[in-house]
C-alpha cells in the first residue's frame, strides 16, 4: 500500500533526468516487438473501437500515446516533466496528437473532455487517489471511460494500490468496473514478475 514515505519519494525523482533512460525499461519504451504487440493487444481491448479522444496523463516519453494514435485515437498526453513531453513529441511528430506540460493531477485542458483518460503507473503514487479520480471523472464525457493500469510492487515495503482499493474508490463514479489481472502476462513487462499488476477499466 502506499504511505507518505513512498509518493514523497516518487515526487522527488528528477524526471527530466530519467528521461534519457526511461524507454531502457521493456514496458516503458516498448522497444521489443513482443512486449509493444502485448502492450498494444491489451490497449486495442480497453479503448474504443471506434475513433476516440484519449487523455494519456502522466504520459512520459509517450509509448502509449503512440499505441493508441496508430489504433486511429487523437491523443492528448500531458506529463510534468519537459523532457518527457519532448521525447513524447518527437515519438508522435507528425501524427494527431498534441502534449502538454502540467500536472496530471489538474491537466491544462480548459473545458475540453474526452472519451478516455488513460493513466499508468501513477495513481498510486499521489497522496489522495480518490480526489483525483473524482476530478478525471469530470474530465470524461457521458459514455467515456477510465483506463488505470496499476499494481503494488515489491514485498518488504509494498509501494502501490491493491486492486480492490481502487475499484472501491472507482464504484461510486462510474457504471461499470471491470478488472482485468495482469501479473501473469510476462510480455507486457518482459519478464516474469511476482507482485500484483493489473488493470481497471471503468466505464461512467
Amino acid at each position: 500500500m502506499t504511505n507518505d514515505n513512498d509518493a514523497l519519494s516518487w515526487a522527488a525523482v528528477d524526471w527530466d533526468a530519467e528521461a534519457a533512460s526511461f524507454d531502457d525499461e521493456p514496458d516503458h519504451g516498448l522497444r521489443d516487438p513482443q512486449v509493444r504487440r502485448a502492450w498494444a493487444e491489451r490497449l486495442r481491448s480497453w479503448l474504443p473501437e471506434r475513433t476516440s479522444d484519449v487523455l494519456d496523463l502522466g504520459c512520459g516519453t509517450g509509448s502509449l500515446s503512440l499505441l493508441a494514435s496508430e489504433q486511429g485515437h487523437h491523443v492528448t498526453g500531458v506529463d510534468s516533466s519537459p523532457a518527457m513531453i519532448d521525447l513524447a513529441r518527437e515519438k508522435l511528430a507528425g501524427r494527431d496528437a498534441a502534449f502538454l506540460v502540467g500536472d496530471a493531477t489538474a491537466p491544462p485542458v480548459g473545458e475540453q473532455r474526452f472519451d478516455v483518460v488513460l493513466v499508468r503507473h501513477l495513481l498510486w503514487a499521489l497522496p489522495d487517489p480518490g480526489r483525483v479520480l473524482r476530478h478525471w471523472r469530470e474530465l470524461v464525457r457521458p459514455g467515456g471511460r477510465l483506463v488505470l493500469v496499476e499494481g503494488v510492487w515489491g514485498t518488504v515495503t509494498p509501494a502501490g494500490i491493491p486492486a480492490g482499493v481502487l475499484t472501491g474508490l472507482l464504484a461510486p463514479l462510474a457504471a461499470e468496473v471491470r478488472l482485468e489481472q495482469l501479473s501473469q502476462e510476462t510480455q507486457l513487462w518482459g519478464k516474469e514478475v511476482t507482485d500484483e499488476r493489473y488493470a481497471v477499466v471503468a466505464l461512467v
